[in-house]
């Protein structure tokens, strides 16, 4: 089986890459385990060094047609796209985030359609793509209404998978993602990165800026349930999804209020650094249009994981990445983020 992740050298291509290497077997099309022989990691950056042979990186822009093109050749059993430009740079730069988010994916699904077989794609949606006037607790029946570019190009990445899908040109399964927390790495442009700086650099030693209110609510989910998700997403089998190929996951509801609070009780005998909360309007404005709390029906009859609290997060973020993060602070010599 040929694996192809598109934004393979970022956060969650590295950690998807990782799983499915330890796992070793995915489910084909034909609902038979198969054993994983190659996986392209395709990106405009390098990654890590898996040294492992069944692993290859292809370095290219995924708004190029032409090389989308030829990376999705007539070997490739499945594709998970996870490239994208982040939410608050995509507001800021309305270009690139639609050539990114909405012309890479229709690049992708186009590669895809001139195969002589539906490959599996499994994207990566947001809860960006709801907004406006919310309920307290998002649902399954929630309405979809983006206030961002970001947001809107996620929608529309879904409405392609449903219609690709429909045709049979592919077999799509979309993910709307919570708010992923704690991420590993430095913060970036998204909106959201508060949500992991938050806790990640305090008890790292280094201090956080937090641009939201206390008081404010995010749906997060840990990165190892994101990751679960996605790989139980490919593997389900297609009649799960010929109703609808998006599926809401469900968030765990916090504020950064409850983030700092966790950081006190985990911080143990460590000197943790200082959240200074220094509010932008800008971001405020965004993250007060995404949802306070989703919860998915659906996605708990078809088995999809789900984080228990917030505490169970952090705690995972010290055992498995924080010596890690450590180090990267050490490398680039960061002391204020």
């Amino acid at each position: 089986m040929k694996i192809i992740i598109t934004g393979g050298a970022g956060f969650l291509g590295q950690r998807l890459t990782k799983c499915l290497l330890n796992h070793k077997t995915a489910v084909n099309s034909r609902g038979q385990e198969e054993r994983i022989d190659q996986i392209v990691l395709f990106d405009v950056v390098p990654g890590r060094d898996f040294q492992d042979h069944r692993v290859q990186y292809v370095f290219g822009d995924i708004s190029d047609k032409q090389q989308v093109t030829r990376l999705i050749d007539e070997d490739t059993d499945s594709i998970f796209h996870l490239a994208a430009v982040v939410s608050a740079h995509a507001e800021e730069d309305f270009n690139l985030g639609y050539r990114i988010n909405l012309d890479g994916t229709r690049h992708v699904l186009e590669a895809a359609r001139a195969l002589s077989h539906a490959p599996k794609v499994v994207f990566t949606s947001s809860i960006a793509t709801y907004g406006g006037v919310l309920p307290d607790i998002v649902t399954d029946e929630t309405a979809q209404l983006p206030q961002t570019s970001y947001g809107a190009s996620k929608v529309i990445g879904e409405l392609l998978v449903q219609d690709y899908s429909r045709k049979g040109f592919i077999d799509g399964r979309a993910l709307r993602l919570p708010t992923i927390s704690i991420r590993t790495g430095l913060p970036n442009k998204a909106a959201s990165t508060w949500a992991s700086s938050i806790i990640r650099e305090p008890l790292c030693g280094q201090d956080a800026i937090c641009p939201v209110q206390p008081e404010t609510p995010m749906t997060c989910m840990s990165p190892s349930k994101v990751i679960d998700a996605l790989i139980h997403a490919h593997n389900l089998p297609v009649a799960s999804f010929t109703e609808r190929r998006s599926i809401l996951l469900t968030g765990l509801s916090v504020t950064a209020a409850d983030m700092a609070k966790a950081v006190e009780r985990h911080k143990g005998n460590r000197d943790i650094g200082r959240i200074r909360w220094q509010p932008d309007e800008g971001i405020q404005k965004i993250v007060d249009g995404w949802p306070k709390e989703t919860r998915s029906r659906r996605a708990e009859l078809l088995g999809f994981p789900k984080d228990e609290s917030l505490d169970e997060m952090v705690h995972a973020f010290i055992e498995e990445d924080m010596d890690d993060q450590v180090r990267l602070y050490e490398k680039t010599g960061t002391e204020e983020l």
